[in-house]
């Protein structure tokens, strides 16, 4: 037993980071500290004034452990990786995890290539970027194959030159094929020059050049050239217009505001990279109420800057943060240059950050009414299920669904929907094993029992050992059952609930003569539901993935070899006689409610086999 107040005396006061685990031992929150003893031992004095975040995370704590480091730096860095790997409830965390492309030109090659990249590696390649769009990074890529025919492939030049054929981009000029040796070393270098000039901004030689040829072409009557000159042309006007010039310093840096509301919280960065603006990102973090915008900011720099491979000289910042200069420090040693958090109070860099202020929370603004709009589709519409069936509230519902192919490979689906969207990771799939034949109650009354005798024992296993019941995949039982059908399969769900000792509402999803949901069978009563409202909606959306789910798993049972239908195993029934009741009854249900003469009356049937056809489905 882990006893909090003697581990409190055992802190050493050395820098490092703490972890504080609860009662299922999961990290609830990662810290780091100048000394551990004084730092960790504020989280339990009831004088001090802890916030509410803190408050409420303490009364989670049921034990802690340290890793001492050698400097504060060190458990900034130590944090930041914890933070990242753990994911812990009670820090602020960045939901987003993205990584930036670049566009890498291997510069180190006899005959370099232009490539795309996620990573910024120590190869002696020049890299160019971050982007903050991977599609206009792959557009620009294109561009440059076809302004200067650099290759792509990665065959080892000069060693391989001449040893196979040139692939399909010499064919389509978007190559010089120097793996032929159809272009010198010298002048495939020009080309690469010209790329890196492009790269560094400097379109006005390239658009002089295309307007000459395009105007060259058009002189001699060559269109085609002229058309594709034309549209070089545009491609490269465009890519110029992005390039927007913002600061004359020529520096790299990155402009970082934020906007709050409650637990959300919307981070804007502008990345300017040798004085242009070249692109905008916004981050959504989990935050804790009575979070300052200083700590939600430190926390999100520590994060992104932990992940990201490149880091500018200069973070302007909207205000100041926690542990200013030690952060500085750390970046300082990650760029391997001097880096420097600055907040600007005049001129166009303060109201650089303004605008990215105002960035942030139009998202936030725009991202709320989304919101909203999705709490109508979801929670919105469950509240409006429980209003049309009377119950007090309904926060998980599951659905059943019960597959075949004439009745050979039974299988049954669960799915769970809570809160209105849908919990795939409960989802759970049933191959049926005590039922033969094409019975949809007697497998939905397997399939049920199976589902709630599972949770029971799962409960009972838990309790023995003491665990939490939430830990178990199955203990945690629905507010609402809904069954793909009416009357019969509610009486079936009811009947395995009142075998098994358990209360649950069911309901049925009722179907018109077209297929389509008309409405709910409860309590005895069919409740007609308004077709626009978002309730209805919700009901077709879980019937169809509960369908979709049986029919999914169905599939993946079968195969050529597989497939099989119950009119095999009735003896005297071949393969025409086979053909002929399925062409005459469409499905096994129509087979199975027909009496022996509308049987014996299909052709090539005969009364002894319409008999056998009937003896066998009663």
């Amino acid at each position: 037993m882990f006893d909090i107040e003697e581990e409190l005396k055992k802190l050493p006061s050395k820098p490092g980071v703490y972890l504080m685990h609860d009662e299922t031992d999961a990290i609830i929150y990662v810290g780091k500290a100048v000394s551990l003893k004084n730092r960790v031992r504020q989280y339990f004095q009831s004088s001090r004034n802890k916030g509410p975040k803190i408050e409420q995370m303490v009364t989670h704590i049921r034990r802690f452990e340290y890793i001492i480091t050698d400097s504060e730096l060190e458990a900034l860095v130590l944090e930041c990786n914890l933070i990242k790997e753990h994911r812990p409830k009670y820090n602020t965390m960045l939901m987003d995890d993205k990584t930036y492309p670049y566009i890498k030109v291997t510069v180190n090659e006899d005959f370099p290539r232009v490539l795309f990249s996620r990573q910024l590696k120590k190869d002696k390649a020049k890299y160019y970027g971050p982007y903050t769009s991977a599609g206009a990074v792959k557009d620009t890529i294109e561009l440059i194959h076809k302004l200067y025919q650099i290759r792509t492939c990665s065959r080892s030049l000069p060693r391989d030159i001449g040893k196979a054929r040139p692939c399909l981009n010499y064919h389509i000029k978007q190559c010089a094929a120097p793996c032929q040796g159809y272009i010198s070393k010298e002048k495939y270098a020009e080309n690469v020059a010209k790329v890196l000039e492009f790269l560094n901004g400097n379109y006005g030689p390239l658009l002089k050049e295309l307007e000459e040829k395009m105007k060259a072409a058009s002189d001699a009557m060559e269109f085609e050239k002229a058309i594709e000159y034309r549209e070089l042309l545009n491609s490269v006007r465009q890519i110029a217009q992005k390039q927007k010039i913002t600061n004359s310093d020529m520096e790299d840096k990155d402009i970082i505001a934020m906007a709050e509301e409650g637990s959300d919280a919307v981070v804007q960065v502008f990345f300017i990279r040798d004085g242009r603006l070249i692109g905008r990102d916004h981050f959504y973090l989990r935050t804790s109420v009575g979070e300052t915008k200083r700590e939600i900011l430190g926390s999100f720099i520590k994060q992104f800057y932990a992940g990201t491979p490149y880091i500018p000289r200069e973070l302007m910042i909207q205000e100041d943060i926690d542990d200013k200069e030690l952060i500085e420090q750390w970046l300082t040693a990650r760029k391997g240059h001097r880096v420097y958090l600055r907040v600007p109070k005049i001129g166009t860099k303060e109201k650089l950050v303004e605008l990215a202020k105002k960035n942030a929370a139009l998202v936030l603004s725009q991202d709320r009414e989304r919101i909203k709009r999705e709490e109508g589709r979801t929670i919105g519409a469950m509240k409006e299920i429980a209003a049309l069936l009377g119950l007090s509230g309904i926060s998980r519902v599951e659905a059943f669904d019960i597959s075949n192919t004439n009745g050979f490979e039974s299988v049954g689906s669960m799915v769970v929907y809570e809160h209105g969207k849908p919990k795939r990771s409960d989802y759970r799939k049933f191959k049926i094993r005590t039922v033969k034949g094409p019975d949809d109650y007697a497998s939905m009354h397997e399939v049920l029992t199976r589902r709630f005798q599972h949770g029971l024992e799962e409960g009972k296993e838990l309790q023995s050992k003491d665990m939490p019941k939430e830990l178990g995949s199955f203990t945690k039982f629905p507010d609402l059952l809904m069954m793909d059908g009416g009357k019969g399969q509610v009486n079936v769900a009811l009947q395995v609930l009142d075998e098994l000792g358990l209360d649950i509402p069911v309901c049925g999803m009722v179907k018109d003569d077209n297929h389509r949901t008309r409405g709910l069978y409860y309590n005895n009563v069919e409740i007609p539901i308004d077709r626009n409202s978002e309730g209805f909606r919700l009901i077709t959306r879980i019937q169809d993935e509960a369908h979709r789910f049986a029919i999914e798993y169905h599939r993946s049972l079968r195969s050529k070899e597989q497939v099989h239908s119950v009119l095999d195993d009735i003896e005297g029934i071949g393969p025409s006689r086979r053909k002929a009741l399925m062409r005459q009854f469409q499905s096994i249900e129509a087979i199975r409610d027909a009496d022996v003469d509308t049987l014996a009356a299909v052709p090539s049937m005969n009364r002894p086999a319409a008999e056998k056809v009937w003896k066998f489905f009663h």
